[in-house]
């Protein structure tokens, strides 16, 4: 009975110690999307029907104005990024289309969009920049 308590105590402690380093890892460091990534040309024009799809999915943590505020935003363990930034703005539409694709930490890949999409959301983004 007594072997028992402690592999559960050690079990919950390595647990809490694994999340406090990999919780705070989970989004830290520069997010660069691969060399290949930055090459990578826009085949998509304008956005389409986007909109209505960023405003579902992405607005709750990225914001109505894509700023990084949104009502989900708060709560996540790195702000999500302000679409509207020159940091976010310089990067190639390749770059971006990576990311949205990939996901990383708390922002799930949105590879299940079709790619066009996924493209459009690109050109979306754009339409931010300040």
């Amino acid at each position: 009975m007594r072997a028992l308590k402690v592999v559960t105590m050690v079990l919950s402690v390595s647990s809490l110690v694994a999340l406090a380093v990999v919780v705070p890892a989970w989004g830290q460091g520069v997010w660069t999307a691969p060399p290949d990534a930055k090459n990578r040309q826009n085949p998509a024009k304008g956005f389409g029907n986007v909109a209505k799809a960023v405003a579902v999915n992405c607005a709750m943590c990225h914001g109505a104005g894509g700023k990084g505020d949104g009502p989900q935003a708060a709560g996540l363990p790195t702000k999500p990024a302000d679409w509207t930034s020159e940091a976010v703005q310089k990067q190639t539409d390749g770059e971006l289309f990576w990311k949205i694709s990939t996901g990383r930490g708390p922002m799930p890949p949105w590879r299940h969009l079709p790619e066009k999409e996924r493209w459009e959301i690109v050109n979306y983004i754009r339409t931010l920049k300040k």
